[in-house]
Parts: structure tokens; sequence; C-alpha cells
């Protein structure tokens, strides 16, 4: 593990087993101002994440005084003991919903939509230019860092109840465990029912103008909404698909 003594904006951890890329990204980060850890395989990499996540929970104050919060993961697919793929799982499975983008020399569009589909944030196709990374990393930062919208503390729509100022949502009485970017779609479309968004719309309203990735992780998220809201996502009442212009709500 190593750890940079540069004056951070955010904290970074990149998980790569090649020393060349794992140098040039962590210098390519910290002259941005970045604090940056790095782990060469997914078992080391899944513990710091544990320990970094205990820590900001306030569940191990062990934790807490020697790994600090990350901001941002960094992971490349092919990595020792535990891959890529596999280490975002866990990490989701735990509950944490730290921004993750996956590094990969793999980047048809079934690579793209498994890596978002197992909970990753964005994916760069090796080789990749550092600036580039260092962009996309400022826009998954920028988008954890925006404040909600202002307006009323409660919205409704059938038997779904969203709570602005809690960040929850309860479907039919029980409570919906969303993710930032799933909870921000369904505040979006509950603020507009029956309006039809096209995919390119949602991109920019829920993860921003400044979002590089490829429209296709609208859909890996909707998925996921469909599945936490509807009794049956196969046949969906609440997320409709419109075809040839987008989703509507209602």
């Amino acid at each position: 593990m190593q750890l940079s003594e540069t004056p951070y904006l955010a904290c970074i951890l990149v998980v790569d087993d090649e020393p060349l890329i794992l140098e040039s990204v962590t210098l390519a980060l910290t002259q941005e101002g970045f604090q940056v850890l790095t782990a060469a395989d997914g078992r080391q990499a899944l513990h710091l994440v544990q320990q970094s996540f205990e820590a900001a929970q306030g569940t191990s104050p062990t934790a807490a005084s020697s790994i600090p919060k990350f901001d941002l993961l960094i992971i490349d697919l092919m990595i020792p003991h535990i891959n890529g793929l596999d280490l975002c799982r866990l990490i989701r499975q735990n509950g944490n919903t730290v921004p993750i983008l996956i590094l990969s020399a793999r980047g048809s569009e079934t690579d793209i939509v498994v890596g978002l589909e197992v909970g990753a944030d964005d994916y760069l196709t090796k080789p990749f230019g550092l600036r580039e990374l260092v962009a996309r990393c400022r826009a998954l930062l920028r988008r954890q860092t925006q404040p909600p919208a202002q307006a009323s503390p409660v919205l409704r729509f059938r038997d779904i109840v969203l709570y602005l100022q809690e960040y929850r949502v309860t479907v039919r009485g029980e409570e919906a465990n969303l993710s930032p970017k799933e909870f921000s779609l369904l505040e979006l479309f509950m603020r507009n029912p029956r309006r039809v968004f096209a995919r390119e719309e949602l991109l920019e309203r829920v993860w921003g103008i400044s979002y590089l990735g490829d429209s296709k992780t609208v859909d890996v998220h909707i998925r996921w909404l469909r599945e936490k809201l509807e009794i049956d996502p196969s046949s969906p009442q609440y997320v409709t698909t419109v075809r040839g212009f987008g989703y509507r709500f209602g």
C-alpha cells in the first residue's frame, strides 16, 4: 500500500496489478491534488475498502486512525485473488455506494454492460489517456457532492413514497434500498409523471453534462430500478419503455 503526501481534494483507491499503470495513474492524480492509495490485488483492495467503509460508518475505531474515507475507487478487472467484477459485487453487497470506475482492456458492449450491472458507475477501456481518466474522476466526484434540489420533503405516486430529506423510499409500505443514482432517477420521474425522457436527457439530468460514459448506463439503472419498484419487472407498471423515445413514469 502506498499513500501520497500531497494535499488532496478527495481520496482515491487505485487497484491494478501492473506497476507501470499504478505509477502513472498515481502520478497523474496526485499532480491534480488528489490523495491516492494503491492496491495490487483484489484481496488487499477489499480489505482496505472494508476498513475505510467501517471507519466512515463509525463501526471500526481502529480503522479510523489509519484508513481515510475513499471518495472514489478505480479498479482494473484483471487483478489477482479477487477479480475486478467480483470485487465490485462484494463492495456493493456490503452497502457501500462509493463511486467505482472500472479499467479494462475489454471494451465490447457486453463487457461494459456487465461492469455496470455489478455496480460500477463508469467504464474506461485501455489504453486510455490520463487526461480522460482525470476528467472522468472529476465527473464522478462532482456527482457525489452535488446538493439535492430544494423541494417539498416528500413525493408520492400511488404506493411509492420518496422522502427527499431522508434519502429513502418505500414501496407498498416496505423500505426499498436504492443507490444514489436510482434515487435521483426516481425523484426526476416522480416530479414529472407521464413525461417521456430520452436516454440522453436522463444522462444529462442525473449524471451531469460532463458525463463521458455510454447511454447504456441509463438502461442498466432503469432495469435495477424496476427490480426494486415493480411487482413484475418484466411487465412494468411504473417505469415503462416508449419505443424509439425513451422512458416514462406512471
